[in-house]
């Protein structure tokens, strides 16, 4: 829609009477990550906008500069600023897999996996007689990140994270 790519959020069907029915729905910019409400009558129409996704892998960051490169080719690399990765650079870690998207020569989001796994750098020992309900407490991991786990948690274990909570889901491995 004017040359630009948005993502359809919300949608709800409305007719009302002696009207002509339309969509109400919840669009998101891709390039500059607004949230607009729009109604869309049925004479309308928009084309598919051709967006090219890019496997990547994940490098290293230095001082909020985050470098990928090419999984084939690691001498191509490309660089990224805290702006441009956003909320995804605290689950970024050393040779991790994600998808660029590109519409046109612009970089407009990338992808990262659901879960991925961690080992715990950093787990302080858990209070004995203090489990009756369940309790957590706080973790860091391996590329920094601080998350809520359960006491039984201990330096060295291996976590599956859920990237789009950002909260634990289960230990994949003890030390």
């Amino acid at each position: 829609m004017d040359d630009e790519p948005y993502e359809v959020l919300e949608s709800q069907f409305l007719r009302m009477q002696q009207r002509k029915p339309v969509i109400q729905g919840k669009i998101k910019n891709l390039i500059t990550g607004k949230i607009t409400p729009r109604s869309f009558h049925q004479n309308e129409s928009f084309r598919e906008a051709e967006i090219e996704k890019e496997q990547v892998k994940f490098l290293f960051s230095h001082r909020g500069i985050y470098t990928f490169g090419d999984p084939l080719n690691p001498s191509k690399r490309i660089t990224l600023n805290e702006e441009q990765t956003g909320e995804t650079a605290k689950f970024l870690k050393p040779n991790l897999e994600v998808t660029f998207k590109k519409f046109g020569e612009k970089l407009i989001g990338m992808d990262i996996p659901i879960k991925i796994d961690y080992a715990v750098k950093n787990a302080p020992p858990a209070d004995k007689g203090n489990t009756a309900q369940g309790g957590s407490k706080e973790v860091e991991l391996e590329n920094g990140l601080k998350i809520q786990a359960p006491l039984f948690i201990g330096e060295g274990d291996s976590l599956r994270i859920n990237t789009q909570t950002g909260q634990y889901v289960e230990r994949v491995e003890k030390k």
